[in-house]
């Protein structure tokens, strides 16, 4: 339905009003929410791990490659769910993913050893692919570019918030049952909130609470194009064209190197916290809180920063570039917990690092303004595919590193390293952040 078609819609169709509408913010708390569970779902792992090896005779070799295994299927099925999304749109998508992603996070709890764990964390990453490009498309369909940076860092936060809020209550919850009741309460969840994004989400077109002044705010900022929400069959042409752009591969490399950052803290954190600082488990449920907290608050801060720039200078180039150069410098700091003695040194410098990675999760928003409008569904798609391959590639070099060396040192300066190839990447490939036009 294009701009033109809501502006002729009958009165009982939009309601008219001079005050605008908040709809918009209604819809970032469904994918705040969304990408909590998202994380729960795909983390939860890393809190059951120490007493889920024990239990089904893993050792560190292993667990690094069932850590590695939800990315090899999440990363290969990025551009068939982006396919499925620019076809099926953005409720219809989002409310499979949730729903069987959930349904896998919940079979976890019946694993017998490493093939069954193995195909469940098979499942739960092809389940979880389409999750970012949809949030994606639908900020890129609801907000304006000026207020997207912002949005991106709301939904994103849910990453480490719920992570922050909900690990010390996991961690109880281990201890007072088992690792086998974590996946079950997150796995019900989930199955739940899939529920409600079905009953709740609506494109603006077909929502009966926006306003014509909010869908007038939202059109004149660049969003709601008709090329957004329209269904788009797949062409390999497609992908080959999207990949001729230095802006597809600046971003995709600067995403991968942020992102294995943030894969450290999601799978070993739990288990370094314990065996290379020897912390016992209460004292990691409580110190492993801190680095999400910093992260989440990189996150809105990188938004607000990225957007305040934006209308200061009308650059994209900076008002994008500049924080996420920022926090990948600020990750590489991860290095430095080599080197200092104290719990609470090491958990300020993990802080810093996780603060930075959480300003590199504007490569969304990066995203949503250099994708071309009718292929918001495959671009989104390339750009987690390469920057998940780091979901493959982490667990297994830090595995590997600590069965061979018994530490993480090499393990520290691997994840900072890739760190600052992210922020050189940015730097020199990336190029102008404008929006691809394919004819």
């Amino acid at each position: 339905m294009s701009n033109e078609t809501i502006a002729a819609a009958p009165p009982e169709a939009v309601p008219q009003s001079r005050t605008r509408t908040r709809v918009r913010f209604g819809i970032l708390a469904l994918l705040a929410v969304g990408t909590m569970i998202n994380y729960l779902d795909r983390t939860v792992l890393g809190i059951a791990a120490p007493t889920l090896t024990k239990d089904l005779g893993l050792d560190a070799a292993v667990m690094g490659l069932v850590f590695s295994a939800f990315s090899w299927t999440y990363a290969v099925a990025q551009i068939p769910g982006g396919v499925f999304l620019d076809r099926f749109g953005s409720k219809l998508t989002y409310f499979l993913a949730i729903t069987f992603w959930s349904l896998f996070t919940l079979l976890q709890a019946l694993a017998t050893g490493l093939y069954s764990l193995l195909f469940f964390r098979f499942g739960l990453g092809v389940s979880e692919a389409p999750c970012f490009p949809t949030n994606s498309r639908v900020v890129g369909t609801w907000f304006p570019q000026s207020e997207r940076a912002r949005a991106t860092g709301i939904y994103t936060v849910g990453e480490y918030i719920g992570l922050a809020l909900f690990s010390p209550v996991l961690f109880w919850i281990m201890n007072q049952w088992s690792w086998h009741a974590l996946f079950i309460v997150v796995g019900v969840a989930g199955i739940a909130f899939g529920l409600v994004w079905w009953l709740c989400y609506r494109e603006p077109a077909d929502s009966r609470s926006v306003n014509q002044a909010e869908l007038d705010h939202i059109s004149a900022g660049g969003g709601f194009a008709r090329d957004m929400v329209e269904k788009v069959p797949f062409s390999w042409a497609n992908v080959g064209r999207l990949l001729s752009y230095r802006q597809i591969w600046g971003a995709s490399i600067g995403q991968f190197a942020g992102n294995s950052t943030l894969v450290f803290f999601l799978t070993w954190f739990p288990t370094y916290l314990a065996t290379e600082r020897h912390m016992a488990w209460v004292k990691v449920g409580f110190f492993a809180v801190m680095p999400f907290i910093a992260a989440a608050v990189g996150v809105i801060s990188g938004g607000i920063v990225s957007d305040k720039l934006l209308t200061l200078t009308g650059s994209a180039n900076l008002a994008r570039k500049l924080p996420i150069i920022g926090g990948l410098l600020l990750a590489s700091c991860i290095i430095i917990a080599n080197y200092v003695e104290s719990d609470a040194e090491v958990i300020a410098v993990l802080s810093i690092a996780f603060f930075g990675q959480g300003m590199v999760g504007l490569g969304w928003t990066l995203i949503s303004d250099i994708a071309p409008r009718k292929l918001m569904g495959l671009t989104g798609g390339l750009f987690n595919f390469a920057s998940n391959l780091a979901g493959i590639v982490t667990p297994l070099v830090i595995g590997f590193i600590v069965s061979t060396t018994g530490s993480f040192v090499d393990a520290l300066l691997f994840v900072g390293g890739v760190a600052l190839l992210g922020a050189l990447s940015y730097i020199f490939i990336l190029g102008d952040v404008r929006r691809i036009e394919l004819d």
